[in-house]
């Protein structure tokens, strides 16, 4: 549940966890935060609470899918926190090999689609390589979905960066259907900043 800033209660114990998963290394799944039993049920809360404090309430979409594998686990937790708001919520997945979605049927939901880590500065060794260096394989991923006959709303990742590198706008991500050739500005959520998290972990270190 959320606090009156709209904050998890368990934040800081995410954080630290996160925090902990990313310290020295260029990037991270979060598998051993996601698919731990105190992770998984800190990251739903956080990832709506996230949605929630950039507008998105519970009523404004109606499924969630996964990006990349690292994200099916953040689904089903997104899934197991709107239940306990008294929420239902779809989840899909995009299928890494052949382009298709795979769970219930899309057609005229609003999605959102997840990640875990969405950083110019990571290296990624999932889409979000590609994603952010060209827009190809996100721009595939909204194409599909769009295609199934969903509206994509946003897209939210656990850990974010977008907005580096000269890119001024941190709050949306470009993508562009590749059959129609309509350009989409989305919105980009993020739970947790990825320079935050390295700032934190570079001051634990210095105390320890």
């Amino acid at each position: 549940m959320s606090d009156g800033n709209g904050r998890a209660e368990g934040d800081d114990e995410l954080r630290a966890l996160l925090r902990a998963m990313i310290a020295k290394k260029p990037f991270s799944e979060l598998y051993d935060v996601s698919l731990g039993h105190r992770g998984a049920e800190l990251i739903g809360d956080a990832l709506l609470d996230a949605l929630g404090r950039r507008g998105f309430a519970l009523g404004d979409f109606d499924a969630v899918g996964a990006l990349t594998a690292a994200a099916v686990p953040m689904v089903t937790a997104v899934m197991q926190a709107a239940g306990a708001r008294g929420h239902e919520l779809d989840g899909f997945v995009m299928d890494f090999v052949y382009p298709s979605v795979k769970g219930p049927s899309v057609k005229g939901k609003r999605v959102v689609l997840l990640d875990s880590w969405l950083s110019e500065k990571s290296y990624v060794q999932t889409s979000s390589l590609v994603t952010l260096r060209n827009g190809n394989e996100l721009s595939l991923d909204f194409g599909i979905v769009e295609h199934e006959g969903a509206q994509v709303v946003a897209i939210a990742s656990l850990i974010g960066g977008v907005g580096r590198d000269g890119d001024a706008d941190a709050d949306s991500i470009k993508v562009i259907n590749p059959v129609s050739g309509d350009k989409h500005d989305l919105p980009f959520v993020k739970a947790f900043d990825e320079d935050e998290l390295r700032g934190d972990a570079s001051v634990a270190e210095r105390a320890d």
